[in-house]
């Protein structure tokens, strides 16, 4: 009996994938998960409220990204896609395949450095990146239908996650970083945090071919989808 009411408060964890599940709004689902996991462990609400309060004062730097949000909705209210979409067909040879294959070399190399929020999905793949892989397949092959535009903008979006992921590795302050070094010094195992980020270069490299081979073969698909609709245009039947 013990043993199954100890393991009640992870009950929250299959309510915030049932949340995410339903596509629930996030913020509620996770103070909901937790104010319950916190019930089932026997923590009062007020004393749950306190850690909520406690760790958003903690981390309230995090919350410095929602400034950008407003500026971004002025940049795109004032013609920023539609600007950045013609800079793109201006430029002779660019396809979406290659910008994105330029977005995660420097992505790499950024958060390689430290510099994290110079890219990221609100700040700048959706008001800029994926108008101009856009803009640059339309320039290449015409208007795209409605489910390659969505396939484009996805793969813009993993991109950046890809770039971001395994170019922090390579930074010797990153976090995960920091915690393989503790792990190996509580086990007698003395590394500084250089020693371990170098060991993060060969699998950022192999990242980089294995999703930049995908970005290459974007522009041939992007051209067999574009041939395909014009043959039905063509001939319907």
């Amino acid at each position: 009996m013990s043993d199954s009411v100890s393991l009640l408060p992870l009950l929250g964890v299959a309510l915030v994938v049932l949340g995410f599940a339903l596509r629930l709004n996030p913020a509620l689902v996770v103070v909901g998960a937790g104010f319950i996991t916190a019930l089932l462990a026997g923590i009062e609400p007020i004393a749950t409220l306190e850690l909520l309060g406690t760790a958003f004062v903690k981390n309230r730097f995090l919350a410095l990204l929602l400034l950008t949000l407003p500026v971004i909705a002025v940049l795109e209210r004032h013609g920023l896609k539609a600007h950045v979409q013609a800079v793109i067909v201006r430029l002779r040879g660019a396809t979406a395949g290659r910008l994105l294959l330029v977005y995660l070399g420097l992505r790499q190399l950024l958060s390689a450095i430290g510099l994290h929020s110079l890219g990221g999905h609100p700040q700048t793949v959706r008001p800029l990146l994926s108008p101009m892989a856009e803009a640059a397949a339309e320039a290449q092959h015409g208007l795209l239908p409605a489910a390659e535009r969505e396939r484009l903008r996805a793969l813009c979006a993993g991109t950046d996650n890809v770039g971001l992921f395994f170019g922090e590795d390579v930074f010797i302050a990153f976090g995960a970083v920091l915690l393989m070094q503790s792990f190996f010094a509580d086990n007698g195992i003395e590394l500084q945090p250089i020693e371990i980020a170098l060991w993060g270069i060969p699998t950022a490299l192999c990242a980089f071919a294995i999703h930049g081979a995908r970005l290459l073969r974007l522009d041939a698909r992007l051209a067999r989808e574009a041939s395909r609709a014009a043959a039905q245009q063509v001939d319907p039947a």
